[in-house]
């Protein structure tokens, strides 16, 4: 079994949204992935627990299912990026400086990609727009993996 980790700031909202997802979309597919997130920020907003209602709903609207209780955001590590065979950082601005901050050895090996947090878009336009991107990573990793081998594209391992 390969693993994804998805990364955001507080690992409240986008990151815990593609976990969600991804682990809902791979399990269909019987894809030999599945995902986990972190965040790179997380408590600098207070104590958030659990999950963003924002997350809970989106999930619930598309008849998502996940374990319950939610667990509470996790702040990223290295043991995380070491475990890790593919990592995504959901929005390269905010991500890629705060990981070379933190993680500079593992800031170029994390894929990024563009997705507002709530600062710059809605819900109803960020969670659409990263929904997408999970789906045609899923897809990828489909096609790249076909029996469960192959190379994932970028990768934490190395």
């Amino acid at each position: 079994m390969r693993n994804v980790l998805f990364l955001c700031s507080a690992n409240y909202y986008r990151s815990r949204f593609a976990e969600h997802l991804f682990n809902w979309l791979a399990r269909q597919r019987d894809l030999p992935w599945r995902a986990d997130s972190r965040g790179l920020q997380v408590g600098l907003w207070g104590d958030l627990s659990e999950m963003s209602h924002f997350t809970v709903d989106a999930l619930q609207e598309r008849g998502i299912a996940w374990d319950q209780p939610t667990r509470d955001p996790r702040p990223l590590t290295d043991a995380d990026l070491k475990s890790a065979h593919l990592v995504v950082a959901v929005k390269e601005q905010e991500h890629r400086p705060e990981m070379r901050s933190q993680f500079g050895r593992w800031a170029d090996r994390v894929e990024y990609w563009h997705i507002d947090d709530l600062d710059c878009a809605v819900p109803a336009d960020a969670l659409p727009d990263l929904e997408c991107q999970v789906r045609s990573l899923v897809d990828r990793l489909e096609s790249q993996d076909g029996a469960g081998t192959g190379d994932a594209g970028a990768t934490s391992k190395g």
